[in-house]
């Protein structure tokens, strides 16, 4: 007989552990639940914002971008001397290219040594003391679009490419 009271008890303890185990993992599952969703979440509240780069319409009102974005990477990072005024800096900017629509994509990819030349150029016309701030680096990416723009412009006849993007810049 006491046997079978051991195992009664033995038993419901069994059960009490499931339910923790059970009950533990729900926690830990819901907490990661909520913090995915507040990882992902931007704070906008669902309602989209035009961006300091949103195109805009003859009238002065956001308008709406035209086509799929793509991003083009460039095959090898700029590698370049700048001068300063206490010396010259060695730097290394890694680029990207945004373009709107499948056409504008293929004509990046199609121009990529007319792309690089161009970008070089503006890049090692470039000061090193601009360079460590903030707004110089600005500054550059604002040129080499402008730059690049007008260049492709001459050679296709339309504007390709919609934003220079910097994914890596290092100066020594």
């Amino acid at each position: 007989m006491a046997d079978d009271n051991e195992l009664k008890i033995a038993e419901s303890g069994s059960k009490k552990k499931l339910l923790l185990i059970v009950g533990g993992t729900l926690a830990v599952l819901v907490i990661a639940a909520v913090g995915i969703l507040f990882w992902f979440s931007d704070g906008s509240g669902g309602t989209p914002s035009a961006g300091p780069t949103a195109a805009v319409s003859e009238d002065g009102t956001p308008a709406a971008p035209t086509g799929a974005a793509f991003y083009v990477p460039l095959p090898r990072p700029f590698i370049f001397n700048v001068p300063g005024s206490s010396r010259d800096r060695l730097v290394q900017i890694r680029v990207q290219l945004l373009v709107r629509g499948s056409n504008n994509d293929t004509l990046a990819k199609r121009h990529i040594p007319l792309i690089e030349g161009t970008l070089l150029q503006t890049f090692s016309s470039a000061n090193a003391d601009d360079l460590i701030t903030a707004a110089g680096k600005e500054s550059l990416r604002n040129k080499a679009l402008s730059d690049l723009q007008q260049e492709l412009l001459r050679v296709t006849g339309t504007v390709v490419v919609e934003e220079v993007l910097f994914t890596g810049f290092v100066m020594q």
